[in-house]
């Protein structure tokens, strides 16, 4: 059942790193200057952050993390998990986990392992964090969501280099009694090519020929190696499962918006996000955005909005927040869960 709850988790702390390269839109030679100016209102996507290369999601989420067990004051022994949530590893083989367990200094008894998420992967990550942690009494784990998208899309394509950007987060969770998340999580694998990088796995291995660069149409050149993404679906998707799947999460514990403070969703498209907005009948107050100024980070949206935007209350009050993200797989899926008073350390730039 993709509608269940797990108790006894809460989130203690949260922190998120971006690269220092900021890239504007208005200045993106890929549109013309009314497509630009069309893109950023339409869209809401200004600025994007871009890592340049040999700056990876591992170092991003390392960075962030550290930054965060420094605040949290948690000692390394006592971690029993680390999952780290990405599309963009350091490797093939080993998983990115495993490095970032050592590069932190944790002990031998944490467990460590990647996921293969993208736009979902905070939500789905808080899942499988919480999953663990309430059967090991005591125990703290870090749950690590980031990508360098723009390092798997073309600069010649219209269609993605606008839209992406690169962050990695760390996020700090521990078994406590009567704290509970309540999830809906679902996936449609038939529509699995609506985003995709073709070639660079085991069914299409990388070639010579993966890397030549083929014109799609005016504005949209890219090879095998880069990301593909049909924007129109996206958009239909989420605009036809995003807010039933909210409404079921709300409708199964008896809750409406108006039982919660703030509904972080990934950051994908503004048009988009506001049509989920409008049909949950959320105030705008209530909905933070930090895609104007950050793009879309992937998997690192959620963490991203909640640091930039939510600092402040995070730290100082207690709060009720719905968490939802959705896209590539396609996979998406919702959070219910409450906050107090938490570790939310300043947004980290790495250069």
């Amino acid at each position: 059942m993709s509608l269940f709850t797990i108790p006894n988790i809460k989130l203690s702390g949260i922190a998120a790193a971006v690269p220092t390269a900021v890239q504007d839109n208005l200045q993106c030679n890929l549109l013309s200057e009314r497509e630009r100016e069309m893109f950023v209102k339409t869209v809401g996507i200004r600025y994007r952050r871009v890592a340049p290369k040999g700056i990876t999601a591992a170092d991003l989420c390392f960075a962030a993390a550290q930054k965060l067990l420094n605040h949290l004051q948690w000692n390394a022994a006592d971690i029993s998990a680390l999952v780290m949530v990405t599309q963009t590893p350091d490797y093939v083989i080993p998983n990115t986990a495993s490095i970032l367990q050592h590069r932190l200094g944790l002990g031998k008894n944490c467990l460590a392992f990647d996921v293969n998420l993208g736009c979902s992967g905070y939500v789905y990550g808080l899942s499988i964090i919480g999953s663990m942690l309430q059967n090991m009494p005591g125990a703290k784990a870090l749950l690590l969501v980031g990508d360098v998208s723009t390092h798997v899309i073309s600069d010649k394509d219209k269609s993605t280099w606008p839209l992406f950007s690169d962050a990695g987060s760390a996020s700090a969770l521990e078994y406590s009694l009567n704290n509970d998340m309540h999830f809906h999580l679902q996936n449609d694998g038939s529509e699995f090519d609506d985003i995709i990088v073709p070639d660079g796995g085991f069914r299409n291995p990388i070639n010579k020929q993966s890397f030549t660069v083929n014109e799609f149409e005016p504005g949209i050149c890219r090879s095998n190696a880069d990301m593909k993404l049909d924007g129109l679906k996206i958009f239909n998707f989420a605009l036809r499962e995003v807010a039933p799947n909210i409404q079921a999460l709300f409708n199964a514990h008896q809750k409406t918006v108006d039982d919660v403070e703030y509904a972080v969703f990934h950051q994908a498209n503004l048009l988009m996000l506001e049509s989920v907005r409008k049909k949950l009948n959320a105030p705008k107050e209530k909905v933070p955005y930090s895609l104007h100024d950050f793009g879309n980070t992937s998997s690192a949206t959620i963490p991203v909005t909640m640091v930039t935007q939510l600092r402040n209350q995070l730290q100082s009050q207690s709060l009720n927040l719905l968490l939802s993200g959705f896209g590539v797989g396609l996979s998406w899926g919702s959070v219910l869960l409450k906050t107090e008073n938490i570790i939310c350390s300043e947004l980290i730039e790495v250069s």
